[in-house]
This record gives C-alpha cells, structure tokens and sequence, in this order.
C-alpha cells in the first residue's frame, strides 16, 4: 500500500527534525491558514499554528512589497523561549517550524530549505 500524500509530508517534517535536532516542531500550513501535516506536540493547537502561520505570512509578504523587497522567502521571529521560522513552499504553502532558543539558526535554515524544495512536489 503506497503512502498517502499527508503521511508522506509528515514523514518530511520528521527527517528535517531529526536532520536539525532544535527544531521542536513542525508544520505545514495552506497560504489559507488551513493545516496541511504537522510534527506538532499534543499540547500545541494546530488550528491556531496554522492561521497565526497564514497570517504572518501575509503580512511578511504585505511588508516586503510596502518596502520594494518583494518575493518573500521567509518570516524570521526571535523570542526568549525560542525562534518561529516560516518558509514558502512554493506559493501554495508555507513551513513553519519552532525552534528551541540556543538553536544553531543557519543549520535550521538550511534544514527547512531543504524540506521546502522537496515538499514544493508534494503540496502542488
């Protein structure tokens, strides 16, 4: 039995944390706000990673356009508990992922490059 295309996405987000141990969770989120697979802790609600997700989206990319930096790649928020890193996947999607606070961030970037150029197949 072939894997169905979730499971598959979900698989991704795995072997990138793994790949990238500070990654603490992940999704994958419709430029909707809708969950498409995650990674996620039980604790967290995947409703509310998702449209906070869509959104800071939206707004990166209505800032970028305001100051003529069109074509946003990705949404970077540094906090005291951690980083919260969003990267497109293609123009359908968008990657969200939470990293732990001593993270090795150019690791993390690279990581989630990486799953974003492989899931541009599956989420199109």
């Amino acid at each position: 039995m072939s894997k169905s295309r979730s499971d598959l996405m979900i698989e991704r987000l795995r072997s990138m944390q793994a790949a990238a141990p500070d990654i603490e969770a992940s999704a994958i989120v419709s430029v909707d706000g809708l969950i498409m697979a995650s990674a996620l802790p039980k604790e967290v609600e995947e409703d509310r990673v998702s449209a906070m997700s869509a959104a800071m989206l939206s707004l990166g990319e209505r800032i970028s356009g305001e100051l003529g930096r069109a074509g946003i790649e990705q949404v970077f928020i540094k906090g005291d508990r951690g980083s919260v890193v969003l990267t497109s996947i293609g123009q359908e999607a968008v990657l969200t992922a939470l990293a732990r606070h001593e993270a090795k961030l150019g690791l993390i970037f690279l990581e989630m490059r990486r799953a974003a150029e492989d899931l541009v197949k599956l989420v199109g």
